[in-house]
């Protein structure tokens, strides 16, 4: 049911483009997942996500256990039924989420127990549980259930999360059984090279269809994030894809992608669009900034997006002082299309032989301190 094929490589970086085939439809590599949390993306219907180009998406099963039930959904006719989306699908384990959100919680082998942060009420969420919480929810691409520490941790600590990661992947692997849906592996291992590289090696091992490396982007330098990839991506099988859990700054991406990763997802262009932060091919733009009262151009003259075809920073800034619903919505837009732009920018010039100067050009132009000119 599921495949994956590199159809061409950079010859001076690990850069590749691929495309991942479900039964439900395929997507080109390397691509970028807008999360839809808890069953929706954030201020974007999922027509509108079509039209820009996101060919899968990413659910959070933690979320969606809580609210409003996996059975719910099930009932329904699964999670692209219910919330009406066509493509693919791709449903984190929860792990993530038991650890950040639930101030009270307890780590065993067995699982964690923790607290809902909705209403106090405390659950197990075991290996087998998120399995059956991903088959019902009928995702196309499922996540081993992980433990992801925090940044900085003991060596001892992380060992332990790999220790139990390891066990917790075959678990997953053991009870997992829906046909349609395909299962990845998770590495973890914190900034510990040597952790890192095992834990890859023994998931390698297990013959997952694919492999995402999780606990970066958790606080650690860039510079932490690349040395770890650049461990661990040889560790890792070549002929399936690699994923890169919860990144979407730009340079990231283009970063990632010149490491060899294949799939990106994060929340960044989403939340940063609901408060006015935008991602331009010059570095970040704060739309609420006085600078842009008068300013009558598009946030981009370059970009495409409905939002920048049709109104102003002028128009934009005017939306958020006034508290509009639109203001979210066009800046989410924008940089949805933004990050899905540049993946299709960067394939391009991965088949076209140019990504080491699509590369070095991005980062000359690409600066956080915003829009020049």
């Amino acid at each position: 049911m599921f495949g994956f094929r590199i159809d061409s490589r950079c010859p001076e970086t690990m850069a590749r483009t691929g495309e991942i085939r479900t039964e439900r439809g395929s997507v080109p590599t390397p691509a970028f997942m807008p999360v839809g949390t808890r069953a929706t993306v954030k201020a974007m219907a999922p027509f509108e996500l079509q039209e820009m180009g996101a060919g899968i998406i990413l659910a959070n099963t933690y979320h969606l256990y809580l609210r409003p039930g996996h059975e719910v959904i099930r009932e329904a006719g699964g999670l692209h039924r219910f919330m009406a989306w066509p493509g693919l699908i791709l449903t984190d384990s929860g792990g993530f989420q038991v650890f950040s959100l639930s101030t009270l919680r307890e780590i065993s082998d067995d699982g964690v127990t923790f607290r809902s942060h909705l209403d106090g009420t405390t659950h197990l969420m075991s290996p087998e549980l998120s399995i059956k919480v991903q088959e019902a929810l009928g995702s196309d691409i499922a996540m081993c259930f992980d433990e992801c520490v925090p940044y900085p941790c003991s060596p001892g600590d992380s060992q332990e999360a790999v220790r139990r990661t390891l066990l917790w992947a075959r678990r997953c692997q053991d009870v997992h059984s829906r046909a349609d849906q395909t299962l990845f592996g998770i590495v973890q291992g914190s900034v510990f090279e040597d952790q890192r590289i095992s834990c890859a090696r023994e998931l390698a091992a297990m013959d997952f269809p694919g492999y995402a490396v999780g606990g970066l982007s958790v606080g650690e330098p860039h510079s932490e994030m690349y040395r770890i990839l650049d461990a661990v991506i040889p560790a890792l099988p070549e002929g399936k894809p690699r994923y890169l859990m919860g990144v979407g700054y730009p340079p990231n991406l283009v970063e990632g992608v010149a490491r060899g990763i294949d799939m990106f997802d994060c929340v960044l262009p989403t939340r940063n669009g609901r408060n006015g932060t935008l991602f331009t091919p010059g570095g970040r733009m704060n739309i609420k900034n006085l600078e842009y009262e008068r300013d009558f151009r598009p946030i981009d003259p370059q970009c495409g997006c409905y939002a920048c075809r049709n109104f102003t920073r002028a128009y934009i800034r005017h939306l958020f002082r006034s508290g509009e619903i639109l203001a979210s919505r066009l800046c989410t837009w924008h940089n949805l299309h933004y990050l899905l732009d540049l993946m299709r920018g960067i394939r391009g010039s991965i088949r076209s032989g140019n990504f080491a100067d699509f590369r070095e050009r991005f980062h000359e132009e690409f600066r956080d301190g915003g829009v020049r000119g």
